[in-house]
């Protein structure tokens, strides 16, 4: 069941949303060849604190950390640790999740190491232009599915893949509510979008083929054929004017 935010649960969403969006601004000044993924990790669990938030991610479903720190071909829930630490070139998507009184915000970017390849770099901007398309779409009349479609025919219009195992979600007083929002499908096909409904949508886009595969860890996902892999998302209400970003200040 998809559940209807009145305005001001909205405005508690947000809340929680804009400490995603300043962990994710400060982060990047942070991102630097000999970083390791943990002091990413710690900074961001303090600053989530400071603002009075608590980490979403941290103990959910066991998860051990406030960030899922995700390198060159992995995919998503990469988990931070001392041993992995930033070389120049890497791609790493940073995803963070925070609570403010019980209310969830969600949120993705994936930052250069330095310099980065021009395949790289195209990669991940195509993978955050798809986020925007399917934004886009997020507006009452439309369908779920739009949302969906305009991600796949962005992606795949430039030679790249989605992928297909893990997909965007609902998000409120939950981290992840009704609807999933797959990154692929048909125009015109699933629910009708309503004004209150608020959506994770979060491309994942590789630049070889779509299959993944989850390491021992239980978590990280990462690309059958080793290839690159970017990741976008913001955390969006559906307004009676259409979409707004909750994840940017």
């Amino acid at each position: 069941m998809i559940i209807l935010k009145s305005l001001q649960e909205i405005e508690k969403i947000r809340k929680a949303c804009l400490v995603v969006a300043e962990v994710l601004d400060r982060i990047r000044g942070e991102i630097r060849p000999g970083v390791s993924t943990q002091a990413l990790d710690e900074l961001a669990e303090r600053w989530i604190g400071e603002a009075g938030a608590k980490p979403a991610f941290k103990g959910y479903r066991g998860y051990p950390k406030t960030l899922c720190t995700s390198l060159n071909n992995e995919v998503i829930h990469g988990i931070p640790s001392k041993s992995v630490v930033l070389s120049a070139g890497d791609i790493i998507s940073i995803d963070v999740g925070a609570i403010i009184d019980g209310f969830y915000g969600d949120g993705a970017k994936t930052f250069p190491v330095g310099k980065i390849t021009p395949e790289a770099e195209r990669l991940t901007t195509v993978t955050e232009e798809s986020l925007y398309r399917g934004i886009e779409q997020a507006k009452p009349g439309n369908r779920l599915y739009d949302i969906s479609h305009a991600v796949q025919k962005h992606v795949e219009s430039n030679g790249y893949s989605v992928v297909r195992e893990f997909v965007g979600h609902g998000i409120g007083r939950n981290m992840h509510e009704d609807p999933q929002i797959p990154n692929f499908g048909p125009s015109g096909q699933g629910p009708r979008i309503k004004a209150g409904m608020v959506f994770a949508i979060e491309p994942m886009v590789n630049l070889g083929g779509s299959a993944t595969v989850v390491r021992e860890d239980g978590w990280t996902a990462v690309t059958v054929d080793g290839s690159l892999s970017a990741h976008f998302e913001h955390t969006i209400a559906v307004m009676p004017d259409g979409p707004v970003i909750l994840t940017t200040k």
